[in-house]
């Protein structure tokens, strides 16, 4: 795979993103993002777990306590055990996913901070309103102990553009790496394939950068299932940091390094000129990656054209667009 051509993820999703009218009072909560620019290059699977109990829509609002359960509002009926049993079933046919949106704010499928109602513990309040908002959904919290390393985020917090990018740029690398792992490699694939992660891995975790790269560097010599327990270990929790303004510089200096000698005075100066407004705050983070990119295509390196960092998802999801 080289630059300008991209994996197709698989998702999972809440259903009610993704139009399906499951939600509590029969509705669904339809996001844009998701269903639309996003649909184009990914294939979604749906899960709504309260359907999949067999509840309906529309059904009782349902309540998530400090005990871990929930309920409905009303406390007649305790969903637990059947979400739970759900996940045990569910779960492993997620195993290829790349990545996972929840629905924010449900007691199945919330991801963090929702109100938790007293459970009958001694010093609980009883007046009906929440204790904390420390939970997490029962079907969010198992998905997240059981695949402590895959991309999962809610559709509220996807509303942030640095939140968006960084999550849709960790779910195309993870297929990237489905796909690889799922080929038929050998130890010198997996160098090339890091090889192309560098300055990705780099903008993201310089310490990381480093262990993928110690990794790689003994591939030859070890198990190919201990090899790739580890490299998938470090890479997946590298790309998990988000990679900050001063790392993002740091990596686009590293890059102009590698094509500086093939540049005139004047083009190197607006290379330079575009990567300070960009560190400043000045200019999105898709000006000096156009004049990167462009440079390295038209002089024919290679090596820096396919990097990820310079293209790690389709141009037209615009999501390096914001300051």
């Amino acid at each position: 795979m080289t630059a300008g051509e991209h994996p197709r993820p698989r998702l999972g999703a809440s259903s009610c993103l993704l139009g399906a009218a499951v939600r509590y009072n029969g509705g669904h909560s339809r996001d844009r993002f998701l269903t639309g620019p996003l649909s184009r290059h990914v294939d979604w699977v749906p899960v709504c777990p309260e359907m999949e109990i067999g509840l309906g829509a529309p059904r009782p609002t349902m309540r998530l306590r400090t005990d871990g359960h929930v309920v409905t509002k009303d406390g007649a009926s305790d969903h637990t055990a059947a979400m739970t049993a759900l996940a045990g079933r569910r779960l492993p046919d997620l195993d290829d996913i790349d990545g996972y949106v929840l629905k924010s704010r449900s007691p199945s499928c919330g991801l963090s901070h929702l109100p938790r109602y007293a459970s009958g513990r001694p010093g609980e309040r009883t007046d009906g309103q929440p204790v904390d908002r420390h939970g997490r959904g029962v079907f969010a919290g198992l998905l997240v102990d059981a695949y402590p390393d895959l991309p999962v985020e809610e559709d509220g917090r996807l509303n942030d553009p640095v939140l968006r990018e960084h999550f849709v740029e960790r779910v195309f690398a993870q297929a990237r790496l489905r796909e690889f792992f799922a080929s038929d490699w050998r130890p010198r694939d997996l160098v090339a394939f890091h090889s192309r992660h560098k300055f990705q891995l780099l903008a993201h975790v310089p310490a990381g950068y480093r262990e993928t790269g110690r990794i790689v560097a003994r591939a030859g010599d070890r198990p190919r299932d201990d090899l790739e327990r580890d490299y998938r270990r470090a890479f997946s929790a590298t790309l998990a940091a988000r990679a900050g303004r001063g790392r993002h510089t740091n990596a686009l200096h590293h890059v102009l390094g590698f094509i500086s000698d093939d540049l005139d005075p004047v083009r190197r100066h607006d290379i330079l000129a575009a990567i300070d407004s960009y560190r400043q705050g000045r200019a999105p983070l898709s000006v000096p990656i156009a004049l990167l990119r462009h440079h390295a295509e038209g002089g024919h390196l290679r090596y820096i054209a396919d990097q990820t960092y310079l293209d790690p998802f389709p141009d037209d999801l615009l999501l390096r667009h914001h300051l």
